[in-house]
């Protein structure tokens, strides 16, 4: 089973391109909100990072979401698709003063902080404007996370957040500043995660704080569990839409929420993965001594996972119904890791087939690069075309 695209309106188009399915994203943007509202204090942020297309962004936050900003130019990218500023969290372990002052004079709702020294800036630059700034402090849990070691946040050794052992010391240490006000603990365990025992696992770390916590009479208003729920890569067809009941329950069932307490997530991939496909051209199919490769107009500077993580994304013809041939799927770009896939079984192609790369919805368009001098490739939404 292929995906649907209308075909014949991409015949005019200058590929390579992305194409967003809006009808999948807003039935996904459904399924997060139904299951997200069965629990009480549950509120939910996008993260911009995984795609910022200016129609995407606004169709997300019509469906209520906050915005999870890693970068002051994040911070503008929602403010200007219209998230109000009491709904954006700004993360990221290097803040720079613009963008920490961009929040501030925006009013958003909180800072999440990962280190004292980035806590003492924005004391001080808060302190110059006369405001008082929310912040959360991100605890690094050292949990491990099932999937790739790029993408992995939440171990002792990894570069984000605050150490367990220094929790404690840098909530005092708010607590005496002027211009800063403590609201919460933040955490991000990792990216691409499918297995709900890992979900569990951070549960378990974060109850176990606020546990020590309250026995120094230290209660938090809000945790942040940051995202991480992956997607299907194998089976974008048939898995669509992941399994938001079953991640929102795990953290319901599993973590002990107090009174008053509000528990916020920061998907991404989740959200846009599985609506967007790379739409590129078919330039040439080369015969090497033992394969055959289908040469196409995309590289790896419009969509870097596979070369970057070694990702998996599953490949189409969508011109073709011909028998299935065995292909290496290749770019232009001069690199020999300029590979989207190995031994690829597609139906037999042929020089201007449209290949579709499938689940590129996140971390594509956004990761693009100009390598080669190469134009940025366009984001199509189906609204649009």
């Amino acid at each position: 089973m292929k995906g649907h695209f209308p075909i014949e309106r991409f015949a005019s188009m200058r590929t390579p391109f992305y194409y967003y399915d809006m009808d999948l994203l807003r039935q996904t943007l459904q399924a997060i909100t139904t299951e997200a509202n069965k629990h009480e204090g549950f509120c939910v942020h996008y993260a911009i990072k995984a795609n910022a297309n200016s129609q995407v962004l606004k169709t997300i936050r019509q469906a209520g979401l906050g915005a999870d900003c890693v970068s002051g130019g994040e911070i503008e990218a929602s403010l200007k698709a219209g998230f109000p500023s009491s709904k954006i969290v700004y993360a990221g372990v290097g803040k720079s003063d613009w963008e920490i002052n961009l929040g501030l004079d925006a009013g958003i709702q909180c800072f999440n902080v990962e280190s004292v020294p980035e806590l003492e800036i924005i004391n001080e630059l808060a302190g110059a404007k006369n405001k008082i700034a929310n912040v959360a402090f991100r605890i690094n849990p050292d949990v491990g996370a099932h999937t790739h070691a790029n993408i992995t946040t939440g171990l002792a050794e990894n570069k984000f957040g605050i150490a367990m052992r220094d929790m404690e010391s840098i909530i005092e240490q708010a607590s005496q500043m002027k211009n800063v006000n403590f609201v919460g603990l933040h955490f991000h365990i990792g990216s691409q995660i499918l297995d709900m025992g890992d979900f569990q696992a951070l549960c378990n770390r974060i109850n176990d704080l606020q546990d020590q916590l309250e026995r120094h009479h230290i209660i938090v208003n809000s945790i942040n569990v940051g995202g991480g729920l992956g997607v299907d890569y194998q089976h974008p067809n048939r898995i669509p839409i992941p399994d938001f009941k079953a991640y929102f329950d795990t953290y319901a069932k599993r973590l002990k929420l107090r009174p008053g307490q509000t528990l916020h997530f920061e998907l991404g991939r989740a959200v846009v993965a599985q609506m967007g496909s790379l739409i590129t051209r078919t330039l040439y199919i080369k015969n090497g001594a033992a394969k055959k490769f289908c040469i196409v107009d995309a590289g790896m500077t419009d969509l870097i996972r596979p070369a970057l993580y070694q990702a998996y994304h599953k490949i189409e013809n969508i011109s073709s119904e011909e028998p299935f041939e065995t292909y290496d799927v290749v770019g232009p770009i001069c690199e020999s890791s300029d590979v989207f896939a190995k031994q690829v079984d597609l139906n037999s192609t042929k020089r201007g087939d449209f290949i579709a790369i499938r689940s590129a919805g996140a971390y594509g368009e956004i990761m693009a690069s100009q390598y080669n001098c190469r134009p940025l490739p366009v984001g199509y939404t189906s609204d649009e075309l």
